[in-house]
């Protein structure tokens, strides 16, 4: 089970750099959304994998630790917040300046600064 959570977090974590470096604002929202993902199964592993524990009731025999679950549950909100923010702000750069590049500038303006 740790090697799934493992490759998993891999995963998310290198496909979410490989979005968050392109150019488009899209595919870089879609990459921070894949990084906090990530890191949210990061954090739940870390609190160690139980598959038979039950919850705190009198604090007797093994049971799963509700820190890590508590840290993920406030991430996923955090993370569903930033989205949003980070959806509305490419909306708003999109509609301002004509195009959903990341620097602002469009595809004719790149090839002149290369000339």
């Amino acid at each position: 089970m740790e090697s799934l959570y493992a490759i998993t977090t891999g995963v998310l974590s290198a496909c979410g750099l490989y979005l968050t470096l392109r150019g488009r604002t899209f595919p870089v929202v879609v990459g921070l959304t894949l990084l906090s993902y990530a890191v949210n199964l990061f954090l739940f592993s870390m609190g160690g994998l139980t598959t038979d524990g039950a919850a705190v009731v009198n604090g007797e025999g093994s049971y799963a630790d509700p820190l890590p679950q508590a840290l993920v549950l406030t991430a996923i909100v955090i993370g569903f917040a930033m989205t949003a923010f980070a959806v509305i702000l490419a909306m708003r750069a999109r509609g301002d300046m004509g195009n959903d590049h990341v620097d602002g500038r469009k595809h004719e303006d790149r090839e002149e600064t290369r000339r």
